[in-house]
């Protein structure tokens, strides 16, 4: 294809994505794919500069305005930001700079580039009165009833030290928290509506309602980064300005950063990165600007971007692929989960062949069928997901996909229970069944065993070594030496791993059964009721686990269940029998933190989250997952957000990792 016709190709392929991702809010490619697409454009026309044309995308900031809202003309334009898509294009960045500035080294704000959506806000005399969308960079959408209904955003700016100017214009991004995002979702679920694809499309639908009251109800957040035109007031340097939105009550990044030439940009990106999943909304890289106001100046800009600042992109964890097949999995309970299996595709640094479906209502709500074109995105460690299926590009003899009734391990008959939505393998000898509940009964928070993971436990089930958890304490050395790769160290190794298990908790035994409902927190609760006397509990009756605080008429009902299998009674006798001890020592109703509340918040260095709640809870605290009046203590670490600002507001005790680390004294991970 000629270089004309290839750009034309792209001009129209990007447009058409622009509309779909930023008016319809409905995309059908991912990021990287965008990205891709862009700079292939970018590349072409500085090739070929004669063909460059104003009606190019490469050529404006963002798509037109939607007509349903009053149209705001920016008094300065809002530019996009120039792309660095690895380390080395960053300090391309910074030696630009100090080639044009002939300076040995630059001074930058590096911050989270968030992913929302971007709005200009107004104030006159210090009051809110008018707020507008981003648009195409010189025009936006009037929002301002919509904007006023953020709680964190000022309708009147504080009075303070920093004189308020009778003209302030201030840019920055609406978006939607990770756990507000799951919440609003689960609220769609349950009252049938449509869930959101993402919280950057959720944030950005929601201001764009035409209903201020609809607004109102969704939890929008906003951080306020850059200036537009200001009267009254001057500064120096962006630094200084950020420090006088936070004065005047306008809520700023508390990540925002100052760092020093190439090294502190990478370093910063890098390390924002490596935390990114911690952080508690949704970012897609960083924000490098240079710091003095007089310095940017001289800089200037291009037609579409400052050349004084960048956006350092991370690598994409979204990727589009193809469904190969949808599996039935059989889990410890029997559930039947369905498993999409993928065209494998590389996300984050790992590449990604399956992702979990979840059930039948799931696929039938996203309508994902084998062989569709899906987006698919992956946040961490956890499970790969699928977003969303791309219709349009869905061959014409695709049929729907529905979970066979048939339980593919056992051929048992399946059910379904009322008020569920996951069918289920009634067999518990399934041999799925057995597995699953093995590998819960190993894990690292159930008893714990070492080197007992999923392929050794498949070859002991299969080898007929064992049939039960409690199997694992009859193995003895003749039985490992079966194994493949197991010779006389790594047997040691292992039934020294299992012995030791055999010294645990009444409560960590108790999730170790997997009896269903009952996760770590409902174990706990039963510990401290039965006082780790496991007769008690194994003789309880339905009405008296109802009588336990905390614990409900589903979880009830599935203990009385459990208990009632013999097998189960026989079976946890066996282990007991096998020389299992479980220690309760009660809580320390001496210990001067008895009664505390305790809320872990940020990435912590050298402690897990596991090990920190055992601890406090060991001093007779608790570990919460939200921050409220009734928490003593915060302990925050790198990417602490919306936590550690209410804890400042409440004025709750604030410690960093190390200061908690000293005042738990030695604590072993």
């Amino acid at each position: 294809m000629k270089p004309f016709d290839r750009i034309k190709e792209l001009r129209g392929i990007i447009s058409e994505h622009n509309f779909k991702y930023y008016i319809l809010d409905d995309p059908i490619i991912s990021d990287s794919e965008y990205d891709l697409l862009f700079r292939e454009l970018e590349k072409l026309e500085n090739i070929n500069k004669s063909f460059i044309s104003s009606d190019s995308p490469t050529q404006r900031v963002g798509s037109k305005p939607s007509s349903k809202f009053e149209v705001v003309q920016h008094r300065l334009p809002m530019l996009s930001l120039a792309n660095a898509m690895d380390d080395e294009e960053l300090t391309q960045f910074n030696e630009r700079i100090k080639k044009r500035l002939n300076i040995n080294n630059s001074e930058y704000i590096a911050e989270p580039k968030l992913d929302g959506l971007g709005v200009e806000l107004i104030y006159e005399k210090g009051l809110f009165v008018k707020g507008s969308t981003r648009g195409d960079g010189l025009n936006g959408e009037d929002v301002t009833l919509n904007l006023r209904t953020i709680k964190s955003l000022p309708l009147k700016l504080r009075n303070s030290e920093k004189s308020i100017p009778d003209l302030l214009e201030v840019r920055g991004e609406v978006f939607i928290r990770k756990y507000d995002f799951n919440s609003m979702n689960k609220s769609q679920l349950k009252n049938n509506k449509p869930v959101f694809v993402n919280p950057r499309n959720a944030a950005a639908g929601s201001l764009r309602q035409l209903d201020p009251s609809i607004t109102a109800m969704r939890p929008l957040s906003i951080y306020l980064y850059e200036a537009g035109v200001i009267e009254g007031v001057t500064f120096n340097n962006h630094l200084t300005f950020l420090m006088a939105l936070k004065l005047w009550g306008l809520p700023t990044n508390p990540l925002i950063k100052k760092v020093k030439g190439a090294k502190g940009i990478v370093g910063y990106h890098k390390n924002l990165e490596k935390n990114r999943n911690a952080i508690p909304y949704e970012i897609d890289g960083s924000v490098l600007k240079v710091n003095d106001y007089k310095l940017r100046n001289e800089l200037g800009t291009r037609s579409r971007s400052p050349r004084w600042a960048i956006a350092g992109k991370f690598k994409a964890q979204q990727a589009t692929t193809i469904v190969r097949n949808i599996n039935i999995q059989v889990g410890r309970t029997g559930a039947l989960t369905p498993v999409a299996s993928l065209e494998p595709v590389f996300i984050a640094g790992v590449t990604v062949s399956n992702a979990t479906l979840h059930n039948q209502d799931e696929i039938d709500r996203k309508d994902i069928r084998i062989g569709d074109t899906v987006i698919v995105e992956r946040a961490g460690d956890v499970i790969p997901k699928i977003i969303k299926s791309i219709s349009e590009k869905r061959t014409k003899n695709s049929v729907p996909f529905k979970i066979p009734k048939v339980c593919p391990d056992c051929n048992s008959q399946a059910y379904l229970n009322k008020d569920e939505a996951v069918w289920r393998c009634p067999n518990t000898s399934c041999i799925s069944q057995i597995k699953g509940r093995i590998q819960h009964f190993c894990s690292r928070k159930a008893m714990d065993i070492d080197g007992l993971g999923e392929k050794i436990i498949d070859q002991l089930v299969e080898q007929n070594l064992i049939d039960s958890i409690s199997g694992i304490y009859s193995l003895v050395k003749e039985d490992l030496l079966k194994l493949e790769r197991f010779g006389e160290k790594s047997v040691k190794n292992m039934l020294g791993s299992i012995e030791k298990s055999k010294k645990t908790t009444f409560s960590k035994f108790i999730f170790a059964l997997g009896i269903r409902n009952v996760g770590e927190h409902i174990s706990k609760l039963l510990e401290k009721y039965f006082q780790g006397n496991l007769e008690k509990f194994m003789n309880c009756s339905k009405e008296e686990i109802e009588s336990i605080d905390g614990v409900g008429i589903i979880v009830s009902n599935n203990i009385e269940r459990f208990w009632h299998e013999k097998t189960n009674i026989r079976i946890v006798r066996e282990c007991i029998n096998s020389g299992i001890k479980l220690n309760y020592q009660g809580n320390e109703e001496g210990h001067h933190l008895n009664g505390k509340t305790f809320v872990f918040t940020g990435t912590l260095d050298k402690l897990n989250r596991s090990t920190a709640t055992r601890t406090v809870e060991s001093w007779g605290a608790k570990a919460s997952g939200s921050v409220s009046k009734k928490t003593d203590y915060l302990i925050a670490g790198p990417g602490a957000g919306s936590k550690l600002e209410k804890a400042k507001k409440l004025n709750i005790k604030i410690l960093t990792e190390p200061e908690f680390l000293k005042m738990a004294g030695n604590i072993e991970n």
